[in-house]
Parts: structure tokens; C-alpha cells; sequence
């Protein structure tokens, strides 16, 4: 090795050493008769000292050194006289004997500090040098124990890790495939997995019944801060299991992780019915680290000649605890936030508890005082309260009070980074209705099972149909998803059936596994966790970017190396592509 030590791990214990490190220039102070430079590794920083009794030659190659310059550099371990108790290595410093300059350094693009002057797209440029950061490195390195407790959990509960392949067959579910042409079978093409659900499935039919992989997927989607082109599962299945079998295994996991990697013993994750959460928050995936519950006002406000209350669907509404004293502007303001195209609502009802215990709203004129508060305790008000009511299609306005919920969680600092709610959301519809095709698509995806009780609903009410599927949500974030399996032929071209398959198609699509059920496929079912969205909640991150090494942009580039991009002629033509734009 160059180094006999890294920069973060001396200490007064190692006095009167003579040690040799070896790293970057992170800054250097010429104070006339002494010069300080700070060298740094990816372990830590020590302090570097040259004065009037260092060598001439030693103090002038000291002043050429510039940020980022590669050095090795021997001294003596010394005590500092002003200790630097911010520094794993405050309490030293070293006596420069001999500096080495490895390698010059181009000045950087931006300043290579915790808080740096670098724009977004600037440090995705140059993502080599952003990683030099602590944030960015710390970020990695908790992604890197994260991984490492995930396989010694799952591998001391008899899991095998297990590698699928990434050259697999395109279907027509789900997200956009990534396609690659085969160049030895013109006109054909490979898919990129959107994740390894079929080859899961096929090692229970093998007889792994325990299985897992921290894998790459790939969708070809539209992105946003929590989603990348490219991603990683931790992909898990079982045989021999119930639902109970799963929830149980995987929130260990969860505790797991959280005890060994945050320190934070995990309370028991509640459970919720898919139902009750859109009832309850207008999501699948509530933030229950604060109340704000949904309370459905039709039986109470509409009768009264108010035409947007008696004309809507749903009057629902939340409580913002302690907001009475909004002012209108705020209101105001709160609404246009609202009527944004990407929430879409037409306006907002507000009604204030005052602190006197008097009642006022936008609706007096419908409304009186008296009739006001049975708004108030519907919504168990009290004085300094502020009620915000929406009205509207169920559905969409389900959504838009659960964006504004978030939103006043937001606001009123409820949404703590460093506070952690899990969450197992249950019986989700097997089946969504999807109106521009027409027809009814998987929720989750075609070899989800459904609640044995609702299968004769197949049939009659496809709709209502319940499945045997579950999500992990923490903090408002799905984490992980997954279900119990089909695992037989008859039922699994069921479901085909009333995904608008035909027997063709299905056979054509995914024969391969409906064979394989025909040789003894094992009850089994599992479930993938998100592992970037993981890592980013533990890192208390609102992007999954700074938790993956190289990562693309929100058009889906990689502005490092320049991808994606055309590629030569000769190659289009050996693999018989043309491209029309």
C-alpha cells in the first residue's frame, strides 16, 4: 500500500508516529510562517502542518498544491495546540517530512463541500467529483449496510440468493418495456425485466422455497423524483406460506433494518384494508406519522340549497388542527395551490372554530352558526380549529384532499424526516378499471390471486373482486408490494380471460409458466421492496438519485457519459434496425 494509515483513523494514540497518507487536497491556509492543508480520503480529513523549520523546498512545493490535488504525503503524528472537537481527527495533526504530488487537479466545477455551489445538472455532469462529498459518500455507504443486513437476515432464515436473467421475453403488462434487438435472430428482441416475477415463480415450481435477489429492473416510464429507468428490488418468494407467513417474515426485515442500521426499535406495523385507506386518507399509501383523517360530510351539509354540496358526489373534508388563525390570504393562497392542473380542484369551502368558540365559514350565506357546528363535531373541532372541506367526484376528490392533507401535514411540520410510521396496506381490488382501453387491468399484475371467497365474482362483479396482495408503506412511500400467487392453470387462464386475453395470446405470452403449473406448482407467494426508496427514507432524502452511484436525469440521461445516444450505422444495419423520427 502507498498509505500506512487513512485519513480518519489517527488519533493520540498513534503520537510520535511516522505515517504516511495518501489522498486529496481539500484545502490549504498559507499563513505566512505556517501552512495548513487538510487531506482527505473517503474515511476522513487530517490536518497537514508545514512552519520555518520545514525544508524551503517542502514549504514552496506546499503553496503549488490546489483543491484536488492527488498527494502522498509522510510525517510525524503530532498533538494540536487548538483541537478541532467537529474532527474524528481534531486532536492531531501532521508534521510534514516529504509530499509527493500523485497527481494535479484541474480546478473543480463546483466546490467539493458538504454544502456545495453546484447546481443540480452541473453535479450530474461531473458525478465522479460529487461523490467526493460527504452527503453523497454517506449516502452509499448507508445504501451499502442496508444490503449487507438485508442478505444476513434473509440468509439466516434458510433464503437462497438467486440471479434471473436481464435478457427475458417482453409482455404486455405493466410499465414500457426496455427492448434490445438480437442480432443473431433479426427482427426479435429481448426485454429488460421490470422485475424477475415470472422466474420467482418458477424457482418455487423448482422446489427453492425460499428465494431472494437484490436486483435491477427496468421500466420505461415517466420520471420523477422517487423513480429511475433503472432500479432495485429486493425481490423475495415463498412456497408452503400464507399471507400471514409473509407479513410476518418481511416486517422482521423491516425491524431488522431499522435496529441495525438506524438504531430505532421499530413499534408492531399496523395493518389497514385497502378500503379503509381511501376512505380514511384518499391513498393507498397514508402518512399516518400524523391524524388528519377524512370526515364525509353528505349527511350533513347538503339539503341546504348550497348547488356544489348537493350536486357532488362526495363533501369531504379534513380538520387542520389549531389553524384558525389562517388569515384569508392564506386561504387564498392555499387554494390556487390547489386548483394546479396536476391536482385539478374547482375551489375550497373553509370553516374557522374560533378561539371565542364562535363559528365562521365561506358558506355563511347557506349556513348558519347552529347548522356550522354539527360541521364541528363531525370533525371533533374545537376552538383555534380550521376545517377545509372538498366536494366532487368520490374518487378524484379523495385524491385532491389527500394531496391537501400532505400538504398541511407539510405546513404544520408533521412530516418529520427523523419519525418513521410503517404501515401494511391490505386487499387490494384484483382489478382496475382502465377507461382508455376499455377494459379491466391487473392492479398489481396478472398472477396476483384473488381472495378465494371472491373468485365466483370473476364473473358477475370483476370489479369488487378482492386480492391476496399487500403493501409495506413507511412515511407515506410504498416500499414494498406483493401478493399470494396463482399457482394453477385453471384459474391463472381465468385471469388471463378477464385481462382480455385470448387463450392465443395467453398461451403465446405466458404458456411457459402455465405448463410449468401443470408439474406440481407449490402454494407460494412474495414480495419486492423498493430498495432505493428504502435507502432514501432511511437517509431522509426526498429524491432516490443521491442514493444510487450514477443516476439519470428526469428525461432519463445519464449527462456524465452522454446517454443514451445513436450508435453507428454499421451496427444499426447488423442488427437490421431502422430508425424513422
Amino acid at each position: 500500500m502507498l498509505r500506512t494509515h487513512t485519513c480518519g483513523e489517527l488519533n493520540l494514540s498513534h503520537l510520535g508516529e511516522t505515517v504516511t497518507l495518501c489522498g486529496w487536497v481539500q484545502k490549504s491556509r498559507d499563513l505566512g510562517g505556517t501552512t495548513f492543508i487538510d487531506v482527505r480520503d473517503r474515511y476522513g480529513l487530517t490536518q497537514l502542518v508545514l512552519n520555518t523549520d520545514s525544508d524551503d523546498s517542502l514549504r514552496e512545493l506546499s503553496r503549488s498544491l490546489g483543491r484536488e490535488f492527488v498527494i502522498k504525503v509522510t510525517g510525524k503524528v503530532l498533538e494540536r495546540t487548538s483541537k478541532n472537537a467537529k474532527m474524528v481527527t481534531g486532536d492531531i495533526e501532521i508534521g510534514v517530512t516529504e509530499i509527493e504530488v500523485l497527481n494535479a487537479a484541474k480546478i473543480p466545477p463546483f466546490m467539493i463541500e458538504d454544502e456545495t455551489d453546484g447546481g443540480e445538472e452541473l453535479r450530474a455532469k461531473y458525478r465522479y467529483l460529487d461523490l467526493r462529498r460527504n452527503p453523497i459518500r454517506n449516502n452509499l455507504m448507508l445504501r451499502h449496510k442496508m444490503a449487507q443486513e438485508v442478505r444476513k437476515y434473509l440468509d439466516g432464515r434458510d433464503f437462497i440468493e438467486v440471479e434471473t436473467p436481464v435478457l427475458i421475453k417482453s409482455t404486455p403488462e405493466g410499465a414500457r418495456d426496455f427492448v434490445v434487438p438480437s442480432r443473431m435472430n433479426p427482427g426479435e428482441f429481448y426485454a429488460l425485466p421490470q422485475s424477475p416475477q415470472t422466474f420467482k415463480q418458477l424457482l418455487m415450481v423448482s422446489g427453492f422455497d425460499r428465494y431472494f435477489q437484490i436486483v435491477k429492473c427496468f421500466r420505461d416510464e415517466d420520471l420523477r423524483a422517487d423513480r429511475q429507468p433503472e432500479f432495485t428490488q429486493i425481490d423475495c418468494e415463498m412456497a408452503f406460506i400464507t399471507q400471514e407467513d409473509i407479513l410476518n417474515i418481511f416486517e422482521g426485515l423491516t425491524h431488522h433494518l431499522f435496529k441495525t442500521v438506524k438504531g430505532i426499535e421499530l413499534p408492531e406495523i399496523p395493518r389497514m384494508q385497502y378500503a379503509d385507506a381511501m376512505r380514511l386518507y384518499g391513498s393507498d399509501k397514508p402518512d399516518i406519522r400524523f391524524g388528519m383523517e377524512f370526515v364525509e360530510l353528505n349527511d350533513v351539509v347538503k339539503g341546504k340549497g348550497f348547488s356544489i354540496f348537493d350536486n357532488a358526489e362526495l363533501v369531504v373534508g379534513i380538520n387542520a388542527k389549531g389553524c384558525a388563525d389562517y388569515t384569508r390570504k392564506q386561504i387564498d393562497e392555499l387554494t390556487e395551490w390547489l386548483k394546479r392542473p396536476q391536482i385539478g380542484v374547482t375551489g375550497m369551502i373553509y370553516c374557522r372554530y374560533n378561539t371565542d368558540g364562535t363559528l365562521k365559514s365561506s358558506v355563511d350565506k347557506f349556513y348558519s352558526e347552529d347548522e356550522l357546528t354539527n360541521w364541528a363535531a363531525a370533525f371533533n373541532a374545537e376552538p383555534g380549529d380550521l376545517i377545509l372541506v372538498l366536494a366532487g367526484q368520490q374518487d378524484k376528490v379523495r385524491k385532491q384532499l389527500n394531496e391537501l392533507r400532505l400538504e398541511m401535514g407539510g405546513r404544520l411540520g408533521l412530516r418529520d424526516k427523523n419519525t418513521f410510521a410503517a404501515l401494511w396496506v391490505l386487499d387490494f381490488p384484483l382489478l382496475e378499471w382502465d377507461e382508455e382501453s376499455g377494459r379491466y387491468h391487473a392492479m398489481h399484475h396478472p398472477f396476483t390471486s384473488p381472495k378465494p371467497e371472491d373468485i365466483a365474482m370473476l364473473d358477475t362483479a370483476p370489479g369488487d373482486v378482492r386480492a391476496n396482495a399487500y403493501d409495506l408503506v413507511i412515511n407515506g412511500t410504498e416500499i414494498g408490494g406483493g401478493s399470494i400467487r396463482i399457482h394453477d392453470r385453471a384459474l391463472q387462464s381465468l385471469m388471463f380471460k378477464h385481462l382480455g386475453f385470448s387463450p392465443e395470446e395467453a398461451q403465446k405470452q405466458f404458456g411457459f409458466l402455465m405448463d410449468a403449473f401443470e408439474y406440481g406448482a407449490p402454494p407460494h407467494g412474495g414480495i419486492a421492496f423498493g430498495f432505493d426508496r428504502l435507502c432514501s427514507i432511511f437517509a431522509g432524502l426526498d429524491s432516490i438519485r443521491d442514493v444510487i452511484a450514477f443516476p439519470k436525469n428526469n428525461s432519463g440521461r445519464d449527462v456524465m457519459i452522454d446517454t443514451p445516444s445513436t450508435i453507428a450505422d454499421a451496427q444499426m444495419n447488423e442488427l437490421k434496425i431502422k430508425t424513422v423520427l
